[in-house]
């Protein structure tokens, strides 16, 4: 009797062991995250319990369920199924020196997505280069506790017309829609609103820009004649604003020409199958591409250019 319980507490011994040096290793680490800690399973313990005699059997634990995937919102693309395209993004940031420049660099550089930085200290110009949308990047600059601004997008000596905007300034609703040519066949979007009602709103590139009575007065859905499928290529898809009347759109749409869409108009509607009149538009006006727009004061009253509103 005796030599059987030492035998079973030595079996005992070793998937304990590594139990609790598993313990250990998991709280000996406050600095890193869930997922960071999560990405190197613990060994099963079956190895252990498969040379332990059979008077003895040890239990495998039970298999972790796997990490839930990261919340992405439902942005509504038009070709969501794809990242959001590389593109050349321009700001005018209030950089003094080269401690500015190395703060600026190292804020962006911990962003994914962002292929290469440049900076150019005489002229206070950042450009990069990646798939993110503006408004990180922006964000990004900011926590630099530095000034910046968006001065131009698109890909440099590619075309004639690279960017356009469509600006919404209220009196209720407010907003810009940005658009950029990636390649011929592809257009980036991204947008920001304010001032929706809470739920979903179709939005569209309408055929003209009239605005004398709104949306109402910017025509039907754009569609150039050669262009063939189920939906026009102006349809948008659905907008969805939150409790605070906020909504953000970022991705592409195949066969879009920006410099086709210059003098026509961006319009929301109140309702998701747009069958109403529409509640706002904007006129879709050409915008600076890279290397475009390097004017560091405000023409109007002498500001700097993000100072200026």
């Amino acid at each position: 009797m005796v030599g059987f319980l030492r035998a079973f507490t030595a079996a005992s011994a070793v998937p304990a062991a590594a139990v609790a040096a598993a313990a250990l290793c998991s709280s000996s680490s406050p600095s890193r995250s869930p997922s960071s800690r999560l990405r190197f399973p613990l060994p099963s313990l079956s190895a252990f319990a498969a040379s332990s005699s059979s008077s003895s059997p040890v239990r495998a634990p039970t298999a972790a369920p796997p990490m839930a995937a990261a919340a992405t919102a439902d942005l509504s693309a038009p070709d969501k199924g794809t990242a959001l395209p590389e593109l050349t993004t321009e700001f005018m940031v209030d950089m003094k020196c080269e401690g500015c420049v190395t703060a600026v660099k190292n804020r962006l550089q911990t962003l994914e997505g962002i292929q290469n930085i440049e900076v150019d200290l005489n002229n206070q110009v950042v450009r990069v280069r990646g798939s993110l949308p503006v408004k990180i990047m922006l964000d990004a600059l900011h926590q630099t506790g530095r000034d910046a601004r968006l001065i131009g997008q698109g890909n440099p000596d590619d075309f004639l017309v690279s960017a356009a905007v469509a600006e919404f300034k209220g009196p209720v609703i407010f907003g810009v829609v940005r658009l950029a040519q990636v390649n011929m066949e592809l257009a980036r979007i991204e947008a920001t609103f304010s001032g929706l009602s809470p739920g979903k709103h179709g939005w569209s590139i309408n055929e003209f820009g009239d605005l004398t009575k709104g949306a109402e007065s910017t025509g039907k859905v754009y569609n150039p004649q050669d262009y063939l499928s189920d939906k026009p290529l102006g349809d948008l898809g659905t907008l969805e604003a939150g409790e605070n009347g906020e909504a953000q759109f970022s991705g592409s749409k195949e066969k879009l020409k920006v410099v086709d869409l210059i003098g026509r108009s961006i319009a929301l509607y109140a309702t998701e199958d747009r069958s109403d009149p529409g509640i706002a538009a904007a006129v879709v006006a050409r915008s600076a591409g890279v290397g475009e727009n390097y004017k560091k004061l405000c023409t109007c009253d002498g500001v700097t250019i993000w100072e200026s509103s």
